[in-house]
């Protein structure tokens, strides 16, 4: 089964999804390691991941986890060799990763410079 195509032409999206072969590119980034699948999440576009879902949309978002927390506006400009095609479960987890090391980091930051000031 093949989902079906956008409204509306989408060029990046079809060649990142063309380059993943229609399969998430997901190795662990989500925080699952993918074991049963060989380290790589298996969820191919259109099919179905599990009896009660409907069939994975796949996500082109970028393909370095730690980017997943930056703005959208500033990942739309990103080049196409620069994304990868996610699955939402994999691309859920690893945006939730990247945002809580992100925090971390800032967090750090502000209590070293307000360390600074006293």
């Amino acid at each position: 089964m093949t989902t079906p195509p956008p409204v509306a032409p989408l060029p990046l999206w079809e060649q990142v999804i063309a380059t993943a072969a229609g399969i998430c590119q997901c190795s662990g980034a989500c925080g699952n390691r993918h074991a049963k699948s060989g380290g790589r999440c298996d969820a191919e576009n259109g099919q179905y991941a599990a009896k009660h879902h409907g069939p994975v949309r796949l996500l082109v978002a970028p393909a370095d986890p730690a980017q997943l927390a930056m703005p959208a506006h500033q990942a739309a400009r990103l080049p196409a060799a620069a994304l990868a095609a996610w699955c939402p479960d994999c691309h859920h987890g690893a945006q939730t990763r990247a945002l809580r090391a992100a925090r971390a980091t800032t967090r750090a930051a502000l209590e070293a410079a307000s360390d600074a000031l006293f």
